[in-house]
């Protein structure tokens, strides 16, 4: 791995034991790459994706729960939202870890995957820009990067692009006020991760992560997203090709980085082969990413935790 030199680290359900393991987990990949400011990812949503659970990490609330309250009042929405996110933002800097895979800005329509599904902020761009930002804020407040995903939109996609590539056949007019707009409001944020999701009237080949066609036209163009821009997993069955294959597709498409997620060695060793130093614009928005992190601001845990409860009653209530 200190051969390789990989510029981050993410965490899986898998490595994950005790509070104790963790950090020691994560003090250990920065001293074998030899760099103390080495980010280390994490998918802590709530709700269905929550890498840190019981017993010793509470269970957070999924992103429809934001979107209830949301409807009751646009306050309680974001909110609880801002509240989830800092309590979880706690979580993790007492770990080490330092990035989040949040927030989702995507918008599922009617007879989309459930990949997307409840985890999302709503069917409403405006509604999914607002609870975004305040994840977002929430994330900040406690010292955690964020990262935007899955840029330019995975809420229309009929499949789960874990499985399959999801083919998204809506005129780039309509996309742009729904499936881009929340990404649009957002693109200030550091970082971002693709949909490995084909938007077939602006390339009808190549999902986002290996078109270079949504990456300058869409996601650094219309978007105007100028961050630090990921990969989603490059082993997802969505991609067609070796993982090497991929690797160089999506790096010469436009993206910066590319993310690796099943633990597999050998599919390590071959992201490793065709990835170049980092150099050049990637480097800088690298750069600038990680010296956007704010140190962890003020907070009273016990009473958000119990003003958060309070709030996921009221939104129980309205789903149901």
């Amino acid at each position: 791995m200190a051969s390789e030199r990989p510029w981050g680290f993410i965490l899986f359900k898998r490595n994950v034991d005790s509070p104790a393991q963790v950090s020691a987990l994560v003090r250990e990949f920065r001293e074998v790459v030899g760099r103390s400011d080495a980010p280390v990812l994490i998918d802590q949503e709530g709700g269905r994706v929550q890498r840190l659970g019981p017993p010793n990490w509470p269970v957070y609330p999924r992103g429809a729960v934001f979107s209830a309250l949301y409807d009751i009042q646009p306050a309680l929405g974001l909110q609880a939202a801002k509240l989830s996110a800092r309590l979880i933002a706690a979580d993790l800097t007492e770990l080490g870890i330092d990035v989040d895979c949040l927030p989702l800005a995507d918008v599922p329509v009617a007879g989309s995957d459930a990949v997307i599904g409840d985890r999302a902020y709503g069917t409403e761009p405006e509604k999914v820009s607002a609870i975004g930002r305040a994840v977002t804020e929430g994330l900040q407040d406690g010292g955690v990067l964020p990262i935007l995903k899955h840029i330019p939109g995975h809420g229309r996609a009929t499949a789960d692009s874990h499985h399959k590539l999801p083919v998204v056949d809506t005129p780039e007019a309509d996309l742009a006020v729904t499936d881009f707009a929340p990404f649009k409001t957002l693109a200030d944020l550091p970082m971002a991760m693709t949909a490995h999701v084909v938007f077939s009237a602006i390339d009808p080949v190549q999902p986002a992560t290996t078109s270079a066609t949504m990456i300058q036209r869409v996601i650094r163009g219309s978007i105007g997203f100028q961050g630090l821009l990921m990969s989603d997993d490059v082993s997802m069955n969505a991609l067609h090709g070796s993982i090497a294959d991929r690797t160089q597709a999506l790096l010469e498409a436009g993206c910066d980085m590319v993310l690796h997620c099943n633990g597999i060695l050998d599919e390590m060793r071959q992201v490793a082969a065709r990835t170049p130093p980092l150099a050049g614009e990637a480097l800088r928005r690298a750069d600038r990413a990680l010296a956007s992190r704010k140190p962890p601001q003020p907070f009273d845990r016990i009473k958000a935790r119990a003003e958060l409860d309070e709030l996921i009653a009221r939104a129980g209530t309205a789903i149901a």
